[in-house]
């Protein structure tokens, strides 16, 4: 299965850092790119020195119009999911996007418009109170990979860390 995110909106400077950090989020749980928009160049460029330091593939890409990408997500055969407070219980909802192939995740950096909502194939309730696009991202990544994506082994980075109870051990890959 290909997860892709969609985070919409960025403000700038404000949200350089949030915006790195939904990314990175997409990295490590498990989705094998982000779309974004309104970034600077600096977002994609930190990330892709992490992609390159920690290894595995992932993709930044900077696009301008977010919902022409969710109407041709959905032709090519994609299911579009959008993290809110407002949708479906995220319970109820990851069984069937597993089955998918390919799933598109949108997330706001501020207010969403309606038509992600219309947009959607699935709006989904990571919980019914405000809260952090980042935290339902990763939620909600780690409930459609069922915590594999925590254990596994992202190839061709220079560094690796070496779980230990206390203390950081990171050593050269080989």
């Amino acid at each position: 299965m290909k997860v892709s995110v969609l985070r919409i909106g960025h403000r700038l400077v404000r949200d350089d850092r949030v915006t790195t950090h939904a990314a990175l989020v997409a990295r490590a749980f498990g989705a094998d790119r982000i779309y974004m928009t309104g970034i600077d160049q600096s977002v994609s460029n930190t990330v892709a020195g992490v992609t390159k330091r920690w290894g595995g593939k992932f993709e930044v890409n900077v696009i301008q119009d977010w919902k022409n990408l969710a109407e041709t997500w959905k032709k090519e055969g994609g299911r579009v999911a959008h993290l809110t407070m407002y949708g479906i219980n995220i319970d109820n909802a990851v069984e069937m996007l597993r089955k998918e192939s390919k799933v598109l995740v949108i997330i706001g950096a501020e207010k969403v418009p309606r038509e992600a909502y219309d947009l959607a194939d699935y709006n989904i309730a990571v919980g019914n109170q405000p809260h952090s696009e980042i935290a339902a991202l990763a939620i909600f990544l780690d409930r459609m990979f069922s915590g594999k994506q925590l254990k596994k082994e992202l190839a061709g980075g220079r560094l690796k860390i070496v779980p230990a109870e206390r203390g950081k051990q990171v050593r050269e890959a080989k």
